[in-house]
């Protein structure tokens, strides 16, 4: 196993104290997952008191105590930080995720401390002294057959956002739970010991499974299957069963087609976090208004306006995750103009309609999600791979300038002021009526701008 050199260094000066360092967790898992590894974390078995190890990095790096009374160490070594802890027991004392009681005990055997872990796969350890892996719960078993498992039902259910984690590990490793762990996490869904959990807790584990999994759809699916959906989120679980036209959709119900685009977003995002978490939570309720707006005939299935009717759905499900307010409200237009694209590429639609489109959203942005839309479903022009009216309207967008943001405005109120205006009120009216000429194409510089003013004024 790859591990920088001064884990290593410090390895050995552990073990001339009769003390070993064990790496644990995820490196040891992505590892055999043959995944990069960010992060390391090492538990130091051996030693009587975690002083004794605080002394020993010192020697090294930095150290950082705000973790000590938990039995951690932060170590910082030519600007990159490491884990250092004791093992410890931990036992459930009160709701919530910090109450537990924890006891650092160096003199532990490796098993007994990892029982406090959630899954076997992040029960691996590697010895770095003896170069050898340890596997304790039978976690290797577990990855060859990519199944999801748990250590101890005891200890699992003491924190409830376990059943989350489940969900992304299974989505990100395209695992399978086992038995015995779906039926553990049901029954905590059933049982109402989600309920304690705040939403920022849960906010990072949807994040991690929309920008880490190459298929969320996995993860949505448990949901569903284990009933968090159900529960938590109505406005993702409305989508269930809500019927489409099979001329537009042939793959099945809004929920089918729901997950098929979102994992078609995973495809078209860039790496960069903020804005492909932006794109993933647009596309996962894109079609939210349909479960309001959905008409069945005779004749057809059709759900004319659930674009814009999305966009209050949407912003309820969000705020049940995060307070980012400024995230949610750049979400809301993505959604409710994701039709635009493929409405006005087939009406050709006018260069002043595409200006005052992209006033309204970032026109980029929005042929994003609308082409994840389009390819998310199995008729014979989406399976071809090709989005033709997102490729058109941002070929007009880039012509128009109005690719990623719209038109900046020829005139501004300190020019109204040069022309011997006297600020008022109406400077907001006359500013918006140059800036309405300019988006129609019949001003088109600041001179244009400046004598369409002066005759507004006659």
């Amino acid at each position: 196993m790859h591990l920088p050199k001064i884990i290593k260094t410090i390895s050995t000066k552990l073990s001339e104290q009769n003390a070993q360092a064990i790496v644990v967790g995820g490196a040891v898992r992505d590892h055999f997952l043959e995944l990069p590894c960010k992060d390391y974390d090492i538990e130091v078995y051996g030693l009587v008191k975690i002083e004794r190890l605080e002394e020993i990095l010192s020697h090294y790096g930095s150290v950082n105590l705000v973790g000590k009374s938990f039995g951690i160490l932060k170590f910082v070594y030519e600007g990159e930080e490491y884990d250092f802890s004791f093992p410890r027991r931990e036992q459930k004392v009160a709701t919530g995720h910090k109450g537990f009681d924890v006891d650092c005990d160096g003199s532990m055997s490796f098993k007994e401390a990892s029982l406090r872990r959630d899954f076997t796969v992040n029960a691996l350890g590697y010895n770095v002294e003896q170069e050898l892996f340890l596997d304790p719960f039978g976690a290797k078993e577990d990855m060859e057959s990519k199944r999801l498992r748990h250590i101890s039902s005891k200890t699992f259910v003491e924190d409830p956002l376990r059943v989350y984690r489940a969900v992304q590990f299974s989505a990100r490793f395209g695992y399978s739970l086992d038995k015995e762990t779906f039926d553990l996490c049901y029954n905590m869904v059933k049982d109402g010991l989600l309920d304690e959990l705040p939403k920022e807790r849960v906010y990072t584990e949807f994040t991690k499974l929309l920008l880490k999994s190459n298929k969320p759809s996995i993860g949505f699916e448990l949901m569903r299957e284990l009933g968090i959906l159900e529960r938590y989120f109505p406005e993702l679980y409305s989508l269930v069963g809500i019927p489409q036209s099979t001329i537009w959709h042939p793959e099945g119900d809004v929920w089918t087609h729901t997950l098929m685009a979102v994992d078609k977003m995973v495809e078209l995002k860039r790496d960069d976090e903020k804005h492909d978490l932006k794109m993933m939570f647009a596309i996962l309720c894109h079609d939210l208004g349909k479960v309001t707006h959905t008409q069945i005939t005779p004749e057809k299935i059709s759900a004319i306006g659930h674009e814009k009717a999305g966009v209050e759905p949407t912003e309820r499900f969000l705020y049940r995750l995060t307070n980012e307010h400024d995230f949610i409200k750049s979400i809301l237009p993505l959604v409710e103009h994701h039709l635009a694209p493929s409405i006005y590429f087939r009406g050709k639609a006018k260069n002043s309609t595409i200006r005052k489109l992209a006033t309204k959203v970032n026109i980029e942005e929005l042929v994003t999600v609308a082409r994840a839309d389009f390819l998310g479903r199995t008729t014979e022009a989406s399976l071809k791979g090709v989005y033709e009216a997102g490729d058109w309207l941002l070929k007009k967008a880039e012509e128009l300038d109005v690719y990623s943001e719209p038109l900046n405005p020829l005139l501004q109120g300190r020019d109204l002021i040069e022309l011997g205006f006297t600020p008022s009120k109406e400077f907001k009216n006359l500013l918006n009526a140059v800036y309405n000429e300019q988006l129609e194409g019949r001003v088109g510089s600041k001179e244009e701008a400046i004598e369409f003013i002066l005759k507004l004024k006659k």
